[in-house]
């Protein structure tokens, strides 16, 4: 009840003087009760005026010196921060009876006025009692929803409602504030309120109302929740109840028809007419990148119809003259093509009724039906992609230098085109064997020839011998090999001669029936040796200590491999089963590992220890040529689709690197012995020097930049360039064209 109501009560009934003084204590002090035993509001009072209510708080109702003290007394009150101008209050003497009440009822209703008795202005705000305990103290603070951290920085924490700053009060550190917690027993109910900047200490009342609440309970431990029962009717004494209809017979007897309702239920289910969804199994498997795996896809998004082109003036029965196309321009229309045509020519009627039937109606309309039909049934996201940044980020050509950019020297001769060519491991000459039956040796500075070898059939291929003390020359005819002395040695070398002296004609005994087929024999005409095979001799490679060479024979099934000991004169198959047609033969340049290429893979094998180790599966059409790095670890492929094939042999099997650089035939691919290059030669007449570095670093792939393309041979009956080698010591490029002429590219 507010102090107003009780004034106005006090008016209608007398009060006695020592009441009215006990009613006054309990308005002002905030400790004791009021009278129906309600919590009084909180009072909110500076420091200054403390005293002035430890005066009262320490009275036991009787009355002051004076009833002017007890009467002032009675009305002090809190000052307000809230109020910019001075608030009247009642100041001076007491008055007795309806007077004094009537004063105080006019004091608390207005907003200015002056007391009679007294000369000063006391700037008080009266606060009026509540007997609601749920009543509480308005906010000082009138920031709002402000974010506290705005005011972080700054000395206050707010503004009042008469627009004044709330001062920031001096708060201890952490040190202070633990120890202060420790001493305190009560700290553990103390919390923080940040809008006020004070510390508010929970009562136990408090405590109590919020422990029920935390259990589901009534705030108010006088609530009962669960009431007696009140029956809105009494029965005691009644004659009759509500209703004297006795209760019917069918609330006792079981329904038949609902017992036949749930027969036929039952009979539905088991036939299967009425069926039950499933649980949904949770998937055993889920994506794990899925914000929410729970949520369904909506499907295929909405794509509207695509919209008819709406007509223009064109398409109006009285066009402007200038959408009338001449009889020229008609003409012009036939002779373009059918999707160029425009589809409408516009003409002029006088009226409307003279205008025909559109004779492409029915074709326009099926054509709006497939549109219909045909159109899109689902968005797909366009990834903007720069093209150039696909790329990759290779070195400068600048930085790759030296290789082979020009032709610097020709060497012309052969009437034929030139099957293979070779070059000492000096450099200092290369051989070459040409469809005119005719092998020659040339002097590379110089292009000066200086020895020709007349064989009469056509040249298949050359291979110099490795070893630089021996000067010998492998060349593969037709079915025969022949191994023969360029005499380019300084000095005569005994072992040169008794390498290629056959004393009588060898043929292996019976042990060795698989290669009984081959004979040695003495080739007098150039002091050389010759060696018969069953079939035709594709190519010759010799092993790295000059000793061995070996042999490929691509219509020889299982002899279609052969390695020969120039030392011993033997010859021996590979003890190996070849799984296709053979193509070609390598040895590794520091192991006892041999590569043979069929028309699809490419088999290793370990012939010290007779062992078969990988199998390279290029994927390509057909392999035509191959080429093993100087390190032995990668091997490049060549191919009849114009493919060329790098292969990391401690990598996979499958290619490291595809590169389709040539639109025809690759001839041949070669390695360079000491530069990071490696090349390829074409039936389109050109040839491609790629930069290939290896490191020796496992972790790091090979760096493979392509560099130059090399022209300068002539296309003849569809076949260009047949051989390329590389110079043993420099960056140049040797390559055998079927136009007869062999060219060397300098850098």
């Amino acid at each position: 009840m507010g102090k107003n109501q009780k004034m106005k009560k006090l008016k209608n009934k007398p009060v006695p003087k020592e009441e009215e003084e006990k009613e006054d204590v309990v308005v002002v002090n905030g400790d004791m009760d009021s009278d129906d035993g309600s919590i009084p509001s909180p009072v909110v009072s500076d420091d200054e005026e403390d005293d002035d209510y430890e005066g009262f708080s320490d009275s036991d109702g009787s009355s002051k010196n004076s009833d002017s003290e007890s009467g002032s007394g009675s009305e002090q009150s809190e000052p307000s921060d809230d109020e910019d101008g001075e608030n009247p209050s009642i100041d001076g003497g007491s008055i007795d009876g309806d007077d004094d009440l009537n004063q105080e009822d006019q004091s608390a209703g207005s907003d200015d006025g002056l007391s009679d008795g007294g000369d000063s202005v006391d700037s008080r705000e009266v606060v009026d009692e509540s007997d609601s305990s749920e009543d509480e103290v308005e906010t000082r603070n009138t920031i709002g929803d402000v974010p506290f951290e705005w005011y972080k920085e700054e000395e206050h924490i707010g503004y009042d409602k008469a627009g004044r700053k709330i001062k920031k009060k001096e708060r201890m550190d952490k040190l202070d504030s633990f120890l202060a917690r420790t001493d305190d027993s009560k700290s553990w109910r103390t919390i923080r309120d940040e809008l006020e900047d004070e510390d508010i200490e929970i009562t136990k009342e408090e405590f109590k109302t919020i422990r029920r609440m935390l259990k589901g309970k009534a705030p108010h431990a006088e609530f009962n929740p669960h009431p007696d029962y009140v029956d809105w009717f009494a029965w005691d004494g009644a004659g009759h109840p509500l209703s004297n209809a006795p209760e019917p017979k069918r609330r006792f007897i079981p329904s038949k028809h609902e017992a036949k309702m749930v027969v036929k239920y039952l009979r539905a289910i088991r036939k299967g007419l009425i069926t039950f969804d499933k649980p949904k199994e949770k998937p055993r498997y889920y994506n794990l990148w899925v914000d929410d795996p729970e949520k369904p896809g909506h499907g295929l998004s909405y794509i509207p119809a695509p919209k008819p082109k709406l007509p223009g003036h064109e398409e109006s029965y009285n066009p402007s003259q200038e959408y009338i196309p001449t009889q020229e321009e008609i003409n012009a229309y036939q002779l373009m093509f059918e999707e160029d045509r425009p589809k409408f020519i516009p003409k002029r009627f006088t009226s409307l009724r003279s205008v025909p039937a559109y004779e492409k109606s029915v074709k326009e309309f099926f054509e709006r039906c497939l549109d219909l039909y045909l159109c899109a049934r689902a968005r797909k996201k366009r990834i903007n992609i720069d093209p150039e940044s696909l790329k990759p980020k290779l070195p400068s050509r600048k930085d790759l230098k030296p290789y082979p950019t020009t032709c610097y020297l020709e060497y012309k001769g052969h009437t034929g085109p030139v099957a293979s060519i070779c070059t000492d491991p000096t450099g200092q000459h290369i051989a070459s064997g040409s469809h005119d039956g005719t092998v020659r040796i040339w002097e590379v500075e110089t292009g000066r020839c200086l020895k020709i070898f007349e064989l009469g059939e056509p040249v298949k291929h050359v291979a110099w011998n490795p070893v630089p003390e021996l000067p010998l020359l492998a060349v593969s005819m037709g079915q025969d090999v022949f191994v023969l002395n360029t005499g380019l040695e300084k000095e005569e070398h005994k072992m040169i001669a008794d390498l290629l002296r056959v004393e009588t004609s060898t043929t292996p005994d019976e042990s060795e029936s698989a290669v009984s087929s081959i004979s040695w024999s003495q080739y007098v005409k150039y002091d050389g040796v010759r060696i018969k095979h069953f079939k035709t001799v594709s190519s010759v490679e010799w092993h790295r200590k000059g000793d061995y060479f070996s042999t490929v024979m691509p219509a020889g099934d299982s002899k279609a491999v052969l390695i020969h000991m120039l030392s011993k004169k033997l010859t021996q198959r590979l003890p190996f089963k070849l799984h296709g047609i053979a193509v070609s033969s390598t040895f590794h340049p520091s192991r006892s590992i041999f590569f043979v290429s069929t028309k699809k893979h490419v088999r290793v094998y370990d012939l010290l220890k007779k062992k078969f180790i990988k199998k390279l599966e290029p994927g390509v059409r057909e392999i035509s040529s191959l080429s093993v790095h100087p390190g032995g670890d990668n091997v490049i492929v060549g191919s009849r689709d114009g493919k060329l094939c790098w292969f990391d042999m401690d990598l996979s099997s499958k290619p490291y690197k595809i590169l389709k650089s040539h639109p025809k035939d690759i001839t041949n691919v070669a390695f360079h012995r000491s530069y990071p290059l490696f090349a390829s030669s074409s039936d389109d007449g050109t040839a491609y020097v790629f930069h290939g570095m290896v490191y020796s670093d496992l972790n790091q792939n090979p760096l493979i930049v392509p560099l130059e393309i090399l022209h300068g041979h002539k296309t003849v009956d569809g076949r260009g360039l047949l051989d390329c080698k590389f110079h043993p010591r420099q960056p140049w490029l040797f390559t055998a064209g079927a136009d007869s002429v062999i060219k060397l590219f300098c850098h």
